[in-house]
């Protein structure tokens, strides 16, 4: 069973990918992609979460070769300077990530948790209803916070059980759902939070840059004016019991923590 953090954390989004959402391209070279990571780190990041293929809707496959040649150098790059997480579906590459220094798989799947199980290594479980092909195309449920929710629980069971001792519970934010849908999660976070906590599990919540926010308020948003928003939903999320927020901008994330953490006990 994993400790709770006594503070809110802040994971900084590496994409050493060409066609990611918001950053795709901009780190693809290996050089930038640690330059990048190592300015995370000066930001005062707490994990840099390196992903070599996009998870965006619509994202194509990549070769597990590819991934591979993306992700390794950088995570062994980055290791001796902080926590790594790889963000990745494929056992090879997160096999390969952990041998390079990473202790954190996050699992936009849900499936691999035995890989956490054999190596040790911290999960996140996140939930995400169909595929990057698909599951945009038209997400429904009867329930989305219960569906969701019960979800998790069930995965994080499963992964107890096989021996994973930190379990993250991430709702998917923008992964299969509505507007609606993520915006339901948001306002129930601390729903979550205590379900999580009682188990001795923790939360991660990622709204940064997606395209939701770029729809509240009547206004059709481009991913670049999406600051405001990111920072409001992980500030709300962190205030209501999420034990980290995972962002592409770190410094002003960082800061609304620590001022989360700084609060006055009621």
């Amino acid at each position: 069973m994993a400790t709770v953090p006594t503070r809110p954390l802040v994971m900084g989004v590496l994409n050493v990918t060409p066609d990611s959402f918001y950053d795709g391209g901009r780190y693809l070279a290996p050089d930038d992609a640690i330059e990048h990571g190592l300015a995370m780190v000066a930001e005062g990041v707490d994990i840099v979460d390196v992903g070599g293929e996009s998870s965006r809707p619509g994202a194509s496959p990549v070769a597990e070769d590819e991934e591979l040649a993306r992700v390794v150098p950088v995570v062994e790059a980055l290791a001796p300077a902080v926590r790594v997480s790889v963000d990745t579906v494929k056992p090879s590459v997160a096999v390969a990530a952990v041998a390079a220094g990473a202790t954190l798989i996050n699992d936009v799947a849900g499936t691999l948790w035995p890989v956490a199980a054999e190596l040790g290594v911290g999960w996140v479980a996140m939930h995400r209803q169909g595929s990057a092909a698909d599951m945009q195309r038209s997400p429904r449920y009867d329930d989305v916070v219960a569906q969701v929710h019960a979800a998790l629980l069930a995965m994080a069971a499963r992964a107890g059980a096989a021996g994973v001792e930190e379990i993250w519970f991430d709702p998917g934010i923008g992964f299969g759902k509505t507007v609606e849908h993520n915006l339901s999660l948001l306002a129930h976070v601390a729903e979550l939070a205590d379900a999580a906590h009682t188990l001795g599990h923790t939360v991660l919540i990622g709204t940064s840059r997606k395209r939701f926010l770029g729809a509240l308020g009547g206004a059709s948003l481009p991913v670049e004016d999406r600051l405001e928003g990111s920072l409001a939903t992980a500030t709300f999320a962190l205030v209501h019991g999420a034990d980290m927020v995972r962002v592409h901008d770190v410094a002003p994330s960082v800061l609304a923590a620590s001022l989360v953490a700084e609060r006055p006990a009621a």
